[in-house]
């Protein structure tokens, strides 16, 4: 079992292998964060963790941008957990996703723009809040195909545009054709359960599937039930719905 500890990022977000992360980093732990990365040769992956949070914020009560008016004077001596509860661990999703920071740029309020990647399905097994920032221990979760997983993505491929032409209500000639589309079956998964406009519980269902045909299957049900219910609202607002947004930290 490979385990590694690194920075912790929760987020009212679920990020996939492969897919990019925007953040806009303005709160102090997450700040002392991005200090840290920094620090780490540009040669060097600058990695860090990313679950989903299961109950909490992302941000402190009193961060920068969140007024409080239960505010304290000593509200900047609060610790790295807030908001997280008394035991954090139980507070987020346990499988999430490694980061990989390709960009890390400080402002001149001393907020950062970070630019990651997602690279690898990871456990969450302890969190850590004696530092500035949550770290946590993790162990590597292999991608295992499952069963069927080729046939599966074509199914899931062939929904997927399905699912695009009404969300959109595009032509079929506009949508993203099957040469601009990945044939790796455990791409495809990740791919499609970012893309679809989903929950994030069953966002999570999806990451913390056991193999890529688990995924698959559900994303093929998931897929043709949206796509059923879309055909029957007299309109959708699909542009504001699909435009992936940076999240706020």
């Amino acid at each position: 079992m490979t385990t590694a500890r690194l920075p912790l990022f929760p987020l009212n977000a679920v990020l996939f292998p492969g897919l990019v992360l925007p953040l806009n980093v303005f709160e102090e732990r997450y700040r002392a964060m991005m200090r840290e990365l920094l620090k780490t040769d540009e040669d060097e992956p600058r990695r860090f963790a990313v679950v989903a949070i299961r109950d909490g914020r992302e941000t402190a009560p009193t961060a920068v941008g969140m007024p409080d008016a239960t505010a304290t004077p000593d509200a900047a001596d609060r610790g790295p957990a807030d908001g997280f509860g008394p035991d954090p661990v139980q507070t987020f999703h346990r499988v999430g996703c490694v980061a990989d920071a390709a960009k890390i740029r400080e402002r001149a309020d001393g907020s950062y723009e970070v630019l990651a990647t997602g690279t690898t399905r990871v456990r969450l097994l302890s969190v850590d809040a004696s530092g500035p920032y949550l770290t946590a221990e993790f162990e590597e979760l292999d991608e295992d195909p499952g069963d069927e997983a080729g046939a599966l993505a074509e199914g899931v491929l062939r929904a997927f545009r399905s699912y695009q032409k009404r969300l959109a209500g595009a032509s079929e000639r506009s949508l993203t054709t099957g040469a601009d589309l990945p044939d790796d079956p455990s791409v495809v998964s990740y791919l499609v359960a970012a893309a679809a406009v989903l929950d994030i519980p069953t966002k999570q269902r999806l990451l913390q599937a056991p193999d890529t045909a688990t995924r698959l299957r559900e994303e093929l049900t998931l897929l043709r039930s949206e796509t059923a219910v879309i055909r029957h609202l007299p309109s959708l607002p699909a542009v504001d719905l699909t435009r992936a947004p940076t999240h706020p930290n």
